[in-house]
């Protein structure tokens, strides 16, 4: 299965977000995503970019996030990659909100709200970090509103 692969280097700025959006929502919208799709896409890639500028690069240290698009027949796979500071795998889970719960607003932690709302909007997240930190989203591509790897219901 072969892909198409789009890719863009931007500095680590909260300027360069609407560029981020624009960039990702023009592909999301060629491959025929719903407006609400491409909305809850914009809010993760952004969210994920947020991420790297707030987290990833001290004051002293101006980085550059890469995100890169793979463009499939069903899916849209979007890579969020820095070289900054990682937190490490075992960060993730004790500090962030699972899908299956909802968080008790009154004593909601400041923080990991943006990696609630990547699992929430998108279908796949993966997040790995050594040297910098990679975060993987997917979302399939619905274009009959079902999808295709659920069961049916007997």
């Amino acid at each position: 299965m072969n892909s198409d692969f789009i890719e863009l280097i931007v500095p680590s700025k909260p300027e360069y977000l609407a560029v981020v959006r624009l960039a990702v929502s023009g592909i999301a919208n060629r491959m025929g995503y719903t407006y609400e799709e491409i909305e809850d896409i914009k809010i993760a890639i952004t969210e994920a970019c947020t991420n790297v500028n707030v987290h990833a690069y001290d004051a002293h240290h101006e980085g550059l996030t890469k995100i890169s698009c793979f463009v499939h027949d069903d899916r849209l796979e979007i890579v969020v990659f820095d070289q900054g500071k990682s937190f490490g795998k075992e960060w993730v889970p004790k500090n962030t909100y699972p899908v299956h719960s909802k968080p008790d607003i009154e004593n909601m932690k400041e923080g990991g709200l943006g990696l609630f709302l990547l699992e929430t909007l998108m279908d796949k997240v993966d997040i790995y970090g050594d040297d910098g930190i990679i975060v993987t989203m997917t979302k399939f591509l619905n274009r009959d509103e079902v999808r295709s790897d659920v069961s049916r219901v007997r």
